[in-house]
């Protein structure tokens, strides 16, 4: 039972990390250099894969850390 967390934690990270990045190279994008220069914000499509990124990345650390 405990690997099984153990195992969807470390998916959880690695997922976070392919959100992240996914999130970094859309904000390197046209439209969105675009809109932090107009704006002084990414786009929010950008702030959103971030999030998702930062809240799997806390369950999957939490998931992995938990006894």
């Amino acid at each position: 039972m405990k690997i099984d967390k153990k195992i969807i934690g470390l998916v959880f990270l690695v997922v976070a990390a392919g959100v992240g990045y996914m999130g970094y190279n859309e904000s390197q994008g046209a439209v969105s250099q675009i809109s932090d220069a107009i704006n002084g914000n990414p786009t929010d499509n950008v702030m959103i894969k971030y999030i998702i990124a930062a809240a799997l990345g806390v369950a999957g650390l939490y998931m992995l850390l938990r006894k």
